[in-house]
């Protein structure tokens, strides 16, 4: 035999139809989902840098400054930590994020980088040791013009809607300088208040005196806490927001009197130590309070469950939270979770609702149990949400839409969020809608689905954008 070299040109890593594996999901793709706008209903960027328009000097500074994800990849490669959040330059932290890329195959990151290079600067090259001053000079090029400003970037995307996330002590006035502007895009809020409920976390009452001022009320009883979070719900509802998220490892709900909850806010209030079962009704109780007030106002609540925080304590106390340490908990969801749901709407005060889990081993119970409370009311009205945090990926998100198909109706499903604080992140709407359209592509292609592209496109449609216009009141 003789070995023959064919001199062949290769194909960019990301093209037109990356993920998509035959002729169904490129039509499904191209057609129905790739040019829908984006509603991007839940993430952590900051307002202030969307409100003043701010410019990035370096794309460390958009692209990894604050991406734990990132900064997990490098530390498992054995990169010092000066390199990832110390005082190394920026663009040395760049080299070193560019050195460990190669070595991110088959995790997201590796997807997620070069498809952010390629969508928001026009570079299909690998990210590389080789590659990585040519990558950081040509994004410095453009970064530094108008159309790489933050509302630029949102721009690119084609962003019709960004949701950030506001503590209930937050004024709103970056909210508010917005909303008399045409930014191209709307921006709004999410309402979280997590640390009105955790009432044994470090700092409670020190929050509750801080809330009471922002609310005008002082906080001495559990009626003027519901008072002063419901004096918050309404600030929020008057500067357009419509919705709220809670972070919580699961749900609580515990039986309670109010006289009950009282006493303990009172020890809580004088300094005495509260017992973990007092904890745990004085928790049930504001969320139960918080969930009925949503109801009255109109919004979409949701709640994010199963996180493990704040698992390594030396770093913790190091560098903070949210940077870096945490990881899938396996707290039991069910039996609590319906309880609260049925007690909500067994007063007929269960508003519109979006539970995520972060446990895969919980898929089938998340998916099962929105079936339970869906009355026919609303067209989805209790949502499985989509693959989040460590779950937002190929994998994580087959399953999420297998087992959502298998229990529920894919059709009626809100489709993705980025959760993301980088304005950088939002191929991930794309990276999930090549997922869904290759997955229904395959099953047509098997004959499981029926060619009817017309039908299915629609449905594609409904899942990468109208579902969501269409469920959230903005």
């Amino acid at each position: 035999y003789i070995l023959k070299t064919v001199k062949v040109t290769p194909k960019s890593f990301i093209h037109d139809n990356f993920l998509l594996e035959n002729k169904y999901a490129e039509e499904l793709y191209h057609n129905y989902s790739k040019n829908q706008p984006i509603i991007d209903y839940h993430n952590h960027l900051p307002p202030q840098q969307i409100a003043e328009d701010k410019t990035f000097k370096n794309i460390t500074e958009v692209w990894i400054n604050g991406d734990h994800y990132k900064w997990r990849a490098m530390r498992t490669l054995g990169i010092n930590e000066k390199f990832i959040t110390g005082d190394a330059s920026d663009k040395e932290k760049f080299m070193q994020w560019a050195k460990t890329v190669p070595y991110t195959m088959r995790n997201p990151l590796y997807h997620w980088t070069h498809l952010e290079l390629s969508r928001y600067f026009g570079i299909t090259d690998l990210l590389n040791e080789k590659s990585a001053e040519k990558i950081w000079e040509e994004t410095q090029i453009k970064l530094n013009t108008e159309d790489y400003t933050c509302r630029g970037l949102l721009k690119k995307v084609n962003a019709e809607l960004v949701c950030t996330t506001e503590d209930p002590l937050d004024n709103l006035q970056y909210h508010k300088q917005m909303a008399s502007k045409d930014l191209g895009f709307k921006v709004s809020t999410a309402f979280r208040p997590d640390k009105a409920i955790l009432i044994s976390a470090v700092g409670y009452t020190t929050y509750l005196q801080e809330l009471g001022d922002k609310a005008g009320i002082e906080i001495n009883s559990f009626l003027s806490l519901c008072d002063a979070l419901r004096n918050r719900i309404q600030f929020f509802h008057d500067n357009g927001c419509r919705l709220c998220d809670h972070g919580l490892d699961q749900i609580y709900f515990e039986n309670y009197t109010e006289n009950e909850v009282n006493t303990i806010l009172q020890k809580k209030i004088s300094g005495k130590e509260i017992s973990n079962e007092e904890a745990l009704k004085f928790q049930s109780a504001v969320l139960v309070y918080l969930c009925e007030t949503y109801h009255e106002f109109g919004w979409v609540q949701q709640f994010h469950l199963g996180a493990l925080r704040n698992n390594n304590a030396r770093m913790h106390r190091i560098l903070g939270p949210d940077t870096g340490w945490d990881s899938i908990g396996d707290y039991p969801q069910a039996q609590k979770l319906s309880a609260f749901l049925n007690a909500l709407d067994s007063k007929d005060k269960l508003t519109k609702t979006i539970i995520y889990n972060l446990n895969p081993a919980d898929n089938e119970v998340m998916a099962t149990m929105i079936g339970n409370f869906n009355d026919g009311s609303v067209k989805g009205k209790v949502q499985w949400g989509s693959g989040w945090w460590f779950l937002d990926q190929k994998d994580g998100m087959i399953k999420q839409l297998n087992a959502l198909s298998n229990m529920g109706l894919i059709s009626c499903f809100v489709g993705m969020l980025t959760d993301s604080r980088s304005f950088l992140s939002f191929p991930r709407h794309e990276y999930f809608r090549r997922i869904l359209c290759n997955l229904l592509g395959d099953e047509i292609k098997r004959g499981e689905l029926p060619n009817d592209i017309e039908w299915i496109g629609k449905m594609v449609s409904d899942i990468s954008y109208k579902n969501a216009k269409d469920y959230f009141d903005f």
